[in-house]
């Protein structure tokens, strides 16, 4: 997902092939595969603009990689950085004209600043669920890029099981939503983590909190001091170092349902929604994340009391109502007569690699674009980072963080293009 020069997930480039408006166009939208991820990139996206989630499919252990993003390491920026940078301009200038590139460079690392700070992983949802493996057959995921739905679903000995995520940016929650084709038949545990320092604990008898708090500091994944931690969570200030916390909550239409140490546990339920919702202690870009924070506890209880108040067909009715208004504007079609959505998309993008014609494969590409940017970039929401809204790594590649010499350009190409300009206005009432 992250390259030097560019975000792939976003790397669209204009659309200089011819296109047709048709009511069909969006058929079979959707990505899919007949076995679980192995890896984070294998992993599919969902999102709105807040809360993202990497989900991998798994039958027996689904993992879930959460995000949020207002979530970074460090604090506000410390004014007059390099006050003397100023006065290298001119050399550097001189050099360029007089072509010695060399000099030119050594000049312009004395107009430099410091290391931005990194944005970082909010946690992850396991659920490890209690079947027997050798029996699982049937076994499909897919995106539906139309819907913002993530499903996973396979069978054992007969029992269908269903997964399908969505997050809402209507409600500002992640819903999981488990179901069982044989009354009864779901057994799982719920754990949830994170990397940063956290702790966990159950509050009542079906919901998990995860409170914690980013480091103070990370120095990127380039930068590697000999004997220095990259990781400083310290701050004698009270000022860096921001707080967050995610909650998740199970509700159940039978069997039963406690919670403990280790996760929340289902026993003998035939059908369990899941919701997560999540909140920082960011309180503006120029304010301590710590002693000047707002209260993350108290956000992410709200959001989930009134999440939890909706039915959950509302829940779900409005978020693809409101996901919808964004991605139906765009009807983009070619003429394709090969056929190859039948074909799992991982195979699929290997014969493409290889030569295959598979026009429909572009309209895929371009519209998963155009999926991204809804998803990660909504009005009110910050803008699409390097990564768009997903990372799980402590350090990531670039620090995850806005790369301006071409990657916060590059997430936002398709905004006017593709019929989503109000996706812009996160990055322009940033800047």
């Amino acid at each position: 997902m992250v390259n030097k020069y560019c975000s792939p997930i976003f790397m669209l480039l204009p659309l200089v092939f011819g296109f047709l408006y048709s009511a069909n166009a969006q058929n079979d939208l959707k990505l899919w595969y007949d076995k679980p991820a192995e890896v984070w990139v294998e992993a599919l996206p969902v999102g709105n603009g807040r809360i993202g989630g990497m989900i991998f499919g798994g039958t027996a252990s689904e993992l879930i990689q959460l995000n949020e993003s207002t979530l970074y390491s460090g604090g506000p920026v410390k004014k007059n950085i390099n006050p003397g940078s100023a006065s290298y301009l001119p050399q550097v200038r001189k050099a360029l004209m007089e072509e010695n590139y060399t000099l030119a460079n050594e000049l312009c690392k004395k107009m430099q600043g410091l290391f931005t700070e990194s944005y970082m992983p909010l946690g992850d949802i396991m659920i490890r669920q209690h079947i027997d493996t050798t029996q699982v057959s049937g076994y499909y995921r897919d995106l539906d890029l139309r819907s913002g739905i993530a499903t996973t679903r396979f069978t054992v000995n007969g029992t269908k099981y269903e997964r399908k995520i969505f997050t809402s940016a209507v409600d500002n929650v992640m819903i999981i939503h488990c179901t069982a084709s044989s009354k009864g038949a779901l057994n799982f545990t719920v754990s949830a983590g994170s990397q940063l320092r956290h702790k966990l604990h159950a509050n009542g008898s079906n919901e998990l909190l995860v409170s914690g708090k980013a480091p103070a500091h990370v120095d990127p994944s380039y930068y590697n001091r000999k004997d220095v931690n990259p990781l400083v969570y310290e701050d004698a200030m009270g000022c860096n170092g921001m707080r967050f916390q995610y909650r998740v909550r199970a509700v159940t239409t039978d069997g039963k349902v406690t919670t403990g140490a280790s996760g929340i546990h289902i026993s003998n339920s035939t059908e369990v929604k899941l919701y997560m919702t999540a909140a920082t202690s960011f309180n503006g870009f120029d304010k301590c994340p710590d002693k000047d924070g707002k209260d993350e506890n108290a956000l992410a209880n709200a959001v989930m009391q009134q999440a939890i108040k909706k039915n959950y067909s509302v829940l779900l009715n409005d978020h693809i109502k409101d996901f919808k208004k964004y991605f139906d504007r765009v009807s983009f079609h070619l003429k394709d007569t090969a056929k190859n959505n039948l074909v799992p998309s991982d195979e699929r993008l290997k014969r493409y690699s290889e030569g295959a014609i598979d026009p429909s494969l572009e309209v895929l590409y371009y519209q998963f674009g155009r999926y991204l940017l809804i998803s990660c970039s909504r009005p009110g929401s910050p803008p699409a980072n390097l990564q768009g809204l997903w990372n799980k790594e402590l350090r990531a590649p670039w620090s995850s963080n806005y790369t301006i010499n071409i990657n916060t350009q590059v997430n936002y190409w398709p905004a006017e293009i593709a019929n989503l300009a109000e996706l812009h206005t996160p990055l322009l009432d940033f800047l």
